[in-house]
């Protein structure tokens, strides 16, 4: 079972409800919206772990949706499929080139609909693939807690360990103190948002021994991000 965050935008209303029915089944966390505007605002204000977007939706198309996720700082590395009826090959091509990581043209089936949001989310979201994480020479065994990088053991708080899991889940894009508050912390939270920056240096504190390559990347006014390649 998955606990992905999944966007779904979808104005034929039949379809979006079989769609929501066969993702929940699954165990995906489904949201779901006709208008493309109202995608980039959801978007914006919690990021989904992939996006299912028609490319025929009404008012704001799907091709300047993908467009405008891929320009947000938020959105910029969400995995994006498009739905579509349009077969034809250049419009797979401009699809794929505005952003889209996979393509499915109408009429599809709904399992295996399911089935490609479960292999392109394994390509971006290991934890989905099993017990193991493991970026830029970090590995961690989730059931067994344990955490190495180079093969060297490191010891992790439990706050620190859940904050790495998440950005091990989540590598290269941008959260904000606030965003890591709700996916760490739980929504609940009455923590500071400062108190993130605290765990945030006792996280690289841990993971950068030796004077190894700091792989926590700061984004003045944006946040942080588990990037290897902002490693200078």
């Amino acid at each position: 079972m998955s606990n992905a965050r999944v966007l779904l935008v979808e104005d034929d209303a039949a379809l979006a409800e079989l769609l929501v029915w066969h993702l929940t089944r699954e165990g995906y966390t489904v949201e779901r919206t006709a208008d493309g505007e109202e995608a980039l605002l959801l978007a914006a204000e919690a990021a989904p772990d992939i996006v299912l977007l028609d490319w025929m939706i009404e008012g704001l198309s799907g091709i300047e949706v993908c467009r405008r996720l891929r320009r947000a700082a938020e959105t910029a590395n969400v995995p994006i499929i498009m739905l579509t009826a349009r077969g034809e090959e250049e419009d797979r091509i401009r699809g794929l080139q505005t952003g889209a990581d996979d393509y499915v043209t109408k009429p599809f089936s709904p399992r295996e609909l399911v089935a490609r949001v479960g292999a392109v989310l394994r390509r971006v979201r290991p934890a989905l693939a099993g017990e193991r994480l493991a970026y830029s020479g970090i590995e961690m065994d989730i059931a067994d807690h344990k955490v190495r990088r180079d093969g060297v053991s490191l010891a992790l708080g439990p706050t620190e360990f859940r904050l790495l899991r998440h950005f091990l889940e989540h590598p290269g894009r941008v959260f904000s103190r606030e965003r890591l508050l709700d996916s760490v912390w739980g929504r609940d939270s009455d923590i500071e948002p400062r108190t993130v920056d605290v765990h945030i240096r006792r996280l690289r504190k841990a993971i950068n021994l030796d004077d190894r390559p700091d792989l926590i990347r700061t984004v003045r006014s944006a946040g942080y991000a588990l990037d290897a390649d902002g490693v200078a």
